[in-house]
């Protein structure tokens, strides 16, 4: 009956919110070992030079 409904959506809840925390502890854990990487070594991340969208963007030839 309904209580079995309500026990069955409690649980489903229950279990909803557990497997959400741990996935974002798993997020959570790989985000800092990586900005700890980053950290640690910074000559493998060096900011690439600034571009002008000019210099992205191909010339433009129209088509006649």
């Amino acid at each position: 009956g309904v209580h079995r409904q309500v026990l069955f959506a409690t649980v489903g809840w229950f279990v909803g919110y557990q497997l959400m925390k741990r996935t974002q502890y798993i997020y959570a854990k790989v985000d800092r070992e990586l900005f700890e990487y980053i950290r640690h070594h910074p000559e493998d991340f060096k900011a690439a030079e600034k571009k002008k969208i000019g210099q992205l963007l191909e010339d433009f030839h129209p088509i006649h």
